[in-house]
């Protein structure tokens, strides 16, 4: 008897030398091939209901002391920033997750960070948004001008955030945009000049729509708008801003404003610096209106907190404590080849001297670990050594070596 072959019901293929029908039921024969793009639809559509779910469930968003607690995981100190970002970012997502039953609109509560280089800025936001998971991008406001000038309009950052998610509006739509270097387009002065200031007070203007929140008609590639060019509408009513500065020299006019100038023989030169030091505590909306921040932005960024310089102590434990510190990082690299990665405490303490000497903040003990392990990464994984041990005598001689103690601070 010949035999009859199977033919598959969704595509009509009859199975053959390159197609195997397999018999589902009794009725029902499906090809290998069908029955994987059906494994495939399924998985992707579990995905998005559990994306949907997690979206519509407003008791999925961590509480305040659970935010902080993840933060602490990755940043050190900073206790005050961290509480004031935590109460921000949690009530900005239940402010999306609310029931619309009532009258009562809560507005968006951007933030802005103000603090010196090197502190944990844009540490924090990206913790934030790797707690969440939520589409995150960073925009230096550097290189943004108004439209028509030469540089990125303002525009160009949503586009960013639109890569970060590839393109899901709705998900863009609940995203955060963290604004690094915000004092750079600060107001260049107060009286007016025949030249325009197109990177500074042009873009504080040019912002404020976006922080307020409207549907802006977003280019999909960057760059400058053209007619011809088709759009995306965002609307970023729901999209979190997060701005960062370093805000060099609004001490003065913290100090102009406390009038902090100390007169008599009670005061030692030591108190007297550490109230300058401290001062960035003391930061108001008014301070950033006098460094150059046109009135109208700055209500538009309601939270306000400071990041404290760091000190030994902090820088100390930047090293060792966070889930990603640099000496942790350097242990995995070492592991992979199978070689155990030890940093005595004189090292460590060699690592903290250099980087308070020259000013580096937390970023800076980064590079001259960088430095000072260039030679062991490069000699240890063809010695067949079993073990590397750092000592501060290393640091040291291999920072002199790259010739950083003939570095000159200005």
């Amino acid at each position: 008897m010949k035999k009859t072959n199977r033919v598959c019901a969704m595509c009509g293929r009859p199975e053959g030398k390159d197609l195997k029908v397999i018999s589902v039921f009794d009725s029902l024969n499906l090809c290998t091939d069908c029955i994987s793009y059906i494994d495939t639809v399924r998985d992707t559509q579990l995905s998005q209901e559990k994306k949907d779910t997690k979206k519509k469930d407003g008791g999925s968003i961590p509480k305040p002391r659970e935010i902080k607690e993840f933060l602490d995981q990755y940043v050190i100190g900073q206790e005050e920033a961290k509480k004031y970002l935590s109460v921000a970012v949690y009530n900005h997502y239940k402010r999306i997750n609310q029931k619309g039953d009532d009258d009562i609109d809560i507005e968006k509560s951007n933030v802005v960070l103000v603090g010196p280089t090197g502190t944990g800025k844009t540490l924090l936001a990206k913790s934030i948004a790797r707690l969440l998971d939520v589409p995150f991008t960073i925009v230096d406001a550097t290189v943004l001008t108004e439209a028509g000038y030469v540089g990125e309009d303002i525009e160009s950052l949503l586009t960013r955030l639109l890569q970060a998610c590839d393109y899901d509006v709705e998900r863009a739509e609940r995203g955060i945009v963290f604004i690094d270097e915000i004092d750079k387009i600060a107001r260049k002065g107060d009286n007016p000049s025949i030249t325009r200031d197109v990177s500074g007070e042009g873009v504080q203007q040019g912002l404020l729509k976006l922080l307020e929140g409207s549907v802006v008609l977003v280019p999909p590639n960057g760059g400058r708008k053209h007619p011809e060019q088709k759009m995306i509408p965002v609307d970023t009513k729901n999209i979190l801003f997060i701005c960062g500065g370093a805000f060099d020299g609004i001490e003065r006019k913290i100090a102009a404003r406390l009038n902090t100038h100390v007169v008599g023989y009670g005061h030692d030169e030591k108190s007297r610096k550490q109230q300058r030091e401290n001062l960035m505590r003391f930061v108001m909306p008014g301070d950033l209106k006098s460094f150059g921040l046109i009135p109208e932005i700055i209500g538009r960024l309601p939270v306000l907190t400071s990041l404290e310089p760091l000190d030994r102590d902090a820088l100390r434990r930047i090293l060792t404590e966070p889930k990603n510190a640099i000496t942790r990082q350097y242990k995995k690299l070492f592991e992979t080849d199978g070689v155990e990665l030890v940093f005595e405490d004189s090292a460590l303490d060699a690592v903290v001297d250099k980087a308070i000497e020259y000013k580096l903040g937390a970023r800076g003990l980064r590079s001259i670990v960088e430095t000072v392990m260039v030679d062991p990464m490069f000699e240890v994984p063809s010695s067949g050594d079993k073990s590397f041990i750092v000592t501060g005598d290393f640091v040291n001689s291999q920072l002199e070596k790259a010739h950083f103690g003939k570095m000159e601070i200005k």
